[in-house]
């Protein structure tokens, strides 16, 4: 089985879902992409998934260009921008899924809001995901 996530920069949302579906599964090919990548990593992002055991540092932030010609069982969008400029595939994808979030990196206010912004939005990735997962992926 084979899932592509998708988001705008590929640094933050789509890395923890990336981390989280992966972490279900250890079997499933998960890859994740960005329509406009970064390049990095977002480090608070990296930060929050490690105090819950779930290693994203070695990730690399990669454009969807990458992963083009390839067959995917899945391609799900996390962000808006994603969604709206996720390119076609071609047929090479049985299904295609939006799973949105807020972008924590976006948020503003004291560092203590902010650091609450990272926290719930990964929270709400790992119970999207895993709902996606039971209801998707999951052989008894």
């Amino acid at each position: 089985m084979k899932v592509l996530i998708l988001c705008t920069g590929n640094s933050c949302r789509s890395q923890m879902a990336h981390g989280f579906l992966q972490s279900f599964d250890s079997e499933l090919k998960v890859c994740s992409a960005g329509t406009e990548a970064s390049g990095k990593l977002n480090p608070k992002a990296v930060e929050v998934m490690k105090e819950i055991g779930i290693d994203i540092s070695h990730h690399t932030s990669d454009s969807v260009d990458m992963y083009l010609g390839e067959e995917w069982d899945y391609v799900i969008t996390v962000c808006g921008g994603a969604n709206e400029n996720c390119p076609a595939f071609f047929g090479k994808v049985k299904h295609r899924l939006h799973i949105g979030f807020d972008d924590p990196s976006h948020v503003v206010g004291t560092p203590e809001f902010i650091e609450s912004e990272y926290y719930r939005v990964r929270d709400e990735i790992k119970e999207g995901f895993w709902k996606f997962y039971q209801d998707n992926l999951k052989t008894n």
